[in-house]
C-alpha cells in the first residue's frame, strides 16, 4: 500500500509539472492546446487533486491567462465546490478581462475572512480603473494596512495616488515599497516616478540607474511621468520649476524629496554623479 500511495503521489506530481510546462507554451497568454480533461491520475487522492488543479489556475493566472482561468474556475467549482480563494481569483480574472462590475461584487463579498486584505486590493484596482480616487484610496489603504509588509499593496497605493495627483502622500507607500523588495523592478520604476514628479529627474535616473532597470523601462517611467504631469494644472511656480522633461510639480513642495525615508534614497542614489554618466 505504501509503494502504490508513493508511486500515486509520483504521477500527479509529474502531471502536475507537464500541465505548468504546456501553460508556459502559448501564445498571448493563451494555450496552444486543448486542456488536458484528466489533471490527475484515476484514484489520486482528492485532497491532492484539488492542491494540482488550484496550482494551475495560479500559474495561468500569474502568466495571464485569465479568461482560461476563468473556464479552469468554474470546472474546480463544479468538481470540488467553492473556496473564498476560488472565488477571489475569479474576481481578479474579472478585474483583468474588464469585468468590473462582476469583480466588485465579489471582492465586496470577501471583506471579512482570510481573503479580506486581496480583496480589499483588487477592489481599490477595480475603482481606481472605474476613476473612482477617493474610493479607490480607502481600499488599498486598507489592504495595506490589513498587511503592511505586503510590497505590491503599497506601491499600487502610491501609485493610485501619483495617478491621482497626490505627490506628496504617494512618497511613504513607495519608499516602503522599494525598501520591502529592493530587487523588484515595479517597485523602483513607482519610485523613480515620484521622484520625476517632484521635479528631481536626477534623482530619478540615479534610482533607476542603479535599480539596473533597462532602458526600455526608463523611457516608459519618464514618458508615463510626462502624462501624469500633464493632467495637473500649470502655476506660475510649477512653470518656472527646471526639469529635464517638460513636468509640472505643481501642489508638491519644493522639498518634498526630503522627507522620504533617508535609508532608501541614499541606497539608490549613492554617487550620482557616477550614474549619470553611463549610457
Amino acid at each position: 500500500m505504501l509503494a502504490r500511495s508513493s508511486s500515486a503521489r509520483l504521477v500527479i506530481a509529474l502531471v502536475g509539472c507537464l500541465l505548468l510546462a504546456a501553460c508556459g507554451k502559448t501564445l498571448g497568454g493563451y494555450p496552444n492546446r486543448a486542456p488536458t480533461p484528466s489533471l490527475v491520475a484515476p484514484g489520486a487522492n482528492a485532497r491532492d487533486d484539488k492542491t494540482v488543479y488550484m496550482d494551475l489556475i495560479r500559474q495561468m493566472q500569474q502568466q495571464g491567462a485569465y479568461y482560461a482561468s476563468l473556464a479552469h474556475i468554474d470546472a474546480y467549482r463544479q468538481r470540488f465546490g467553492d473556496t473564498p480563494e476560488l472565488r477571489r481569483r475569479q474576481a481578479d480574472a474579472f478585474r483583468a478581462t474588464g469585468q468590473l462590475d462582476a469583480a466588485r461584487t465579489i471582492y465586496r463579498g470577501l471583506l471579512n475572512g482570510d481573503q479580506a486584505a486581496a480583496a480589499w486590493h483588487g477592489l481599490g484596482l477595480v475603482e481606481a480603473q472605474s476613476g473612482n480616487a477617493s474610493a479607490a484610496d480607502v481600499a488599498l489603504l486598507k489592504a495595506s494596512e490589513l498587511e503592511p509588509v505586503n510590497a505590491a499593496y503599497l506601491s499600487d497605493l502610491g501609485y493610485a495616488r501619483l495617478c491621482n495627483g497626490e505627490t506628496a502622500s504617494a512618497k511613504d507607500p513607495l519608499a516602503m515599497a522599494a525598501e520591502l523588495d529592493p530587487t523588484n523592478a515595479k517597485m523602483i520604476a513607482n519610485l523613480a516616478l515620484w521622484a520625476m514628479l517632484t521635479g528631481d529627474n536626477t534623482r530619478a535616473d540615479a534610482i533607476m540607474q542603479r535599480g539596473q532597470l533597462p532602458v526600455e523601462t526608463q523611457n516608459g517611467v519618464r514618458q508615463l511621468a510626462m502624462q501624469l504631469a500633464a493632467r495637473r494644472p500649470r502655476t506660475a511656480a510649477s512653470s518656472s520649476q527646471p526639469t529635464a522633461a517638460p513636468m509640472n510639480v505643481a501642489n508638491t513642495p519644493a522639498n518634498a524629496n526630503t522627507n522620504v525615508p533617508a535609508s532608501m534614497l541614499q541606497r539608490f542614489t549613492t554617487d550620482a554623479t557616477a550614474y549619470e554618466a553611463r549610457p
